[in-house]
């Protein structure tokens, strides 16, 4: 069954997802919620300001994770966001294809409307097929035009194939080293371990999709370059940045919501407010 919140003065239907987890932060503490979508339901949408209204939150966040990752990854985004009055979901993938995972998606941007949405790495593509966002965030992430996909960009520099490995289940992982080396360097020992450890088997062919829709041709778009980072050629970011509204470079790896979370929540605070 869906369930409704009170969001300034209009009514959001939440709809469960029929998911192997979720997690809701709220008010009271952080607590799962089996079957949903991460959820911040935030008893005021403003932000400090003058008496003008200066930092009102304009739009809600979908944050939307890429392959391998999981929402808990997103974890030390999501609390600075809810601390400053933002709403955020973030759906879960590893839904089989591009078109299930982007359905799921469309589902929560529907529901939250209006939303910026954060695609990071293969999520790119997911939110590259969207209909209905106020604004675009592309980290580190793929940006296809008609015909192509994550694949097809990546294929002919893909530096993170060192650390792909078969999986028993079928699919693919990350060997755990080699992952914390090529995507979290220069997080504490610690940060690194809990990111590695939520670090997920992927499905065989999600990076193959093609979106149905190029998003970014009709939606305000912004791409963050990761200059430092070892999974997708910075070099390839740059020129998918070349499609979007605008750009901005930030000297860090593949994982800044990991690394420096407080630059990816600054980013969405602006954008929810501007």
């Amino acid at each position: 069954m869906a369930r409704a919140l009170r969001h300034e003065n209009r009514r959001v239907i939440i709809t469960p997802f029929r998911s192997p987890f979720g997690y809701t932060i709220r008010s009271d503490g952080y607590r799962r919620l089996p079957g949903r979508v991460l959820l911040l339901p935030t008893p005021t949408m403003s932000l400090p300001g003058d008496a003008n209204g200066v930092g009102q939150v304009k739009a809600n966040v979908v944050l939307v994770h890429g392959q391998w990752h999981d929402p808990r990854h997103f974890d030390l985004v999501v609390i600075r966001l809810r601390e400053r009055g933002v709403t955020v979901a973030v759906p879960e993938l590893h839904r089989g294809s591009l078109a299930a995972d982007t359905r799921v998606v469309q589902e929560v941007v529907d529901a939250l409307a209006p939303v910026v949405v954060l695609g990071h790495s293969y999520g790119g593509s997911v939110i590259t097929g969207l209909t209905g966002v106020a604004h675009l965030v592309y980290v580190a992430a793929f940006v296809p035009d008609a015909g192509e996909s994550a694949a097809s960009l990546g294929r002919s520099t893909h530096p993170i194939a060192p650390a792909v490995l078969p999986a028993d289940e079928g699919g693919t992982r990350l060997d755990p080293a080699l992952a914390a080396e090529m995507m979290y360097a220069g997080c504490s020992p610690e940060r690194t371990a809990w990111a590695v450890a939520l670090l997920r088997t992927q499905a065989a062919g999600c990076g193959r999709g093609v979106p149905q829709r190029q998003s970014w041709r009709d939606t305000p778009s912004t791409y963050v370059v990761c200059s430092h980072d070892r999974a997708v050629d910075p070099v390839l970011q740059r020129q998918m940045a070349a499609r979007c509204g605008s750009s901005v470079a930030w000297a860090i790896g593949h994982a800044p919501f990991v690394t420096s979370p407080d630059l990816v929540a600054d980013l969405l605070t602006d954008l929810c407010t501007s």
